[in-house]
């Protein structure tokens, strides 16, 4: 483990965070989870999965904040607010049914697109008005 390269450790900490957020996927629709913890894990999931980021990936430093922080901060906090037996059961499912699967979400991209415009909207008014 001492010789392991950087880059092996980037690979497997993005690994785990793939995990991870499956594994809060699956924790949203189980029934023993607080409404509270739902929406948390839903927000930080949804935003994960999808392909469009809030701050642009070009935006030098402040694009990848979200990814180096953002989304692994939300990640902890649900997964604190989620009762350990749950997300343990749901680690394992998440273990065995990502196999393979790219993690996307197109209802995730139309949301982040809709804040955008939402935004967007916002600043032309303020502009305008």
């Amino acid at each position: 483990m001492a010789n392991e390269r950087p880059i092996d450790r980037l690979k497997a900490r993005a690994k785990t965070l793939k995990h991870e957020t499956y594994a809060l996927y699956l924790a949203v629709r189980e029934p023993g989870v607080p409404w509270y913890a739902k929406a948390l894990a839903a927000l930080v999931v949804g935003y994960a999965l999808s392909p469009i980021d809030l701050i642009p990936d070009f935006i030098p430093i402040l694009g990848y904040l979200d990814d180096l922080v953002l989304i692994p901060a939300g990640i902890a906090l649900a997964v604190k607010l989620i009762p350990a037996e749950t997300l343990a059961a749901c680690r394992t499912r998440a273990e065995t049914e990502l196999a393979g699967r790219k993690l996307t979400s197109k209802t995730a991209a139309a949301v982040v697109i809709l804040l955008w415009l939402l935004v967007l909207g916002l600043v032309a008014r303020a502009i305008f008005l």
